[in-house]
């Protein structure tokens, strides 16, 4: 049976982790600010299409990966375009519908921001938690439905993941 408030805790609980994600995520935006990039949504933007079969994806498709807004997404194709990081393709098999494909200056910004990204996370996160905190956090967050792939954990580590 399902409580109809939450207790003090879970109370207290969401609020840290509400303030903490809004607190970290700025940090790191404000680190690849100074290094004089993008924000961490081109990373992820990026991210996602070099990672997808040939490099590209439809705009729905990366809407998904990004777990932004359709108009954010929209508005982010559309400046990765202006900037040469990525391009638009009409499908050959649907021709009303499109495919956004990094280029290779996309790739290129993508490994630079990639190393600043992971100096980012190291500096607001895994220096203030031993391995084994970070592990135990994952668990947890795992608990609230927020697990993600370990792999992509590793790649962060190695300065070459998102978010």
């Amino acid at each position: 049976m399902t409580r109809r408030k939450p207790s003090i805790e879970a109370a207290a609980a969401w609020i840290r982790l509400m303030r903490v994600r809004s607190r970290v995520l700025a940090a790191v935006e404000q680190e690849l600010k100074k290094a004089g990039f993008p924000p961490l949504a081109s990373y992820d933007a990026l991210l996602a299409l070099s990672r997808a079969p040939a490099g590209e994806l439809r705009p729905v498709e990366l809407e998904k990966r990004m777990l932004l807004p359709q108009y954010a997404t929209s508005r982010l194709i559309d400046r990765l375009v202006e900037e040469g990081l990525a391009m638009r393709r009409e499908c050959k098999a649907d021709k009303r519908g499109q495919f956004v494909e990094i280029t290779d200056a996309g790739r290129e910004l993508r490994k630079k921001m990639g190393q600043a990204y992971s100096m980012a996370i190291e500096k607001h996160v895994g220096s203030k938690l031993s391995d084994a905190d970070a592990a135990k956090l994952c668990g947890l967050l795992d608990r609230l439905g927020c697990s993600c792939n370990e792999a992509q954990a590793l790649a962060v580590r190695d300065g070459a993941s998102a978010r």
